[in-house]
């Protein structure tokens, strides 16, 4: 593998933790991104200094996905401390969770922003740069509830079904330039905030996944890792669902 410079968004959870160390043992270059407060900003340094004790070195720059200037600036910087980048994994995302008749427009519109629009905001700085160079990977982090919906999660949901689109749509731009945009649909995956959920749920969920397990971030990292290989350049446009067999489209 070349030494490619690879950003990953909301890469110091679990998922965003695991897909940077796969691309790591890539080879590539590793610039990882967190909130522009103070907490984050120090949340983010134990990170690194966690990494770095497991043998990988990884820039962190602070990044509010919600503000194309923010992408803008950061992907400047980039840049100018690394180089052009070569593979963007577009990972950050929440949840604001609650039934349609109860959703406040301000829950619909912060879920919309960091999710979806965050999709344009990062893609715009990087996809010429790729076309002009005929080189790049960009993999958009999707939903199994993207797939199939789930109460509560119309504004979640809207927008991990909307990235297929966006996918799709840039995939075919970037195709004859060899780039390539791909989605990746994890299921329920063994991370701290599935952990949180109570045990009754938790069985439940556990009952629907055929594989009778929850996922691992490796397998989602796995996937990640796959998608922006340099010889996967004959898989663009697609969504990569890693979800035990919970849902089949």
């Amino acid at each position: 593998m070349t030494n490619r410079i690879a950003v990953v968004t909301g890469a110091t959870g679990g998922l965003g933790t695991s897909m940077c160390k796969a691309l790591a043992a890539q080879g590539r270059t590793i610039v990882a991104s967190h909130l522009p407060d103070q907490k984050s900003t120090a949340d983010a340094e134990v990170w690194q200094s966690e990494m770095r004790n497991e043998g990988i070195e990884v820039a962190v720059y602070p990044l509010d996905v919600t503000s194309y200037e923010s992408c803008q600036a950061f992907m400047a910087r980039v840049e100018q401390d690394h180089g052009p980048v070569d593979i963007l994994v577009n990972n950050a995302g929440i949840t604001n969770d609650a039934p349609l008749k109860k959703m406040q427009p301000e829950q619909w519109n912060q879920v919309i922003s960091v999710n979806l629009t965050s999709m344009f905001n990062m893609c715009k700085q990087v996809f010429e740069g790729m076309c002009e160079r005929g080189f790049g990977r960009i993999v958009n982090i999707s939903s199994l509830n993207g797939e199939k919906g789930q109460f509560g999660q119309s504004n979640y949901a809207a927008t991990k079904a909307g990235i297929y689109g966006f996918t799709k749509s840039i995939a075919l731009e970037g195709a004859r330039k060899g780039v390539t945009a791909n989605a990746v649909s994890p299921g329920y995956i063994d991370t701290p905030m599935v952990r949180k959920v109570p045990e009754k749920v938790l069985n439940s969920i556990l009952d629907g996944i055929p594989v009778g397990r929850l996922g691992q971030p490796e397998d989602i990292a796995r996937a990640v890792a796959f998608l922006t290989a340099d010889d996967a350049g004959f898989v663009t446009g697609t969504n990569l669902s890693v979800n035990g067999g919970q849902f089949m489209s």
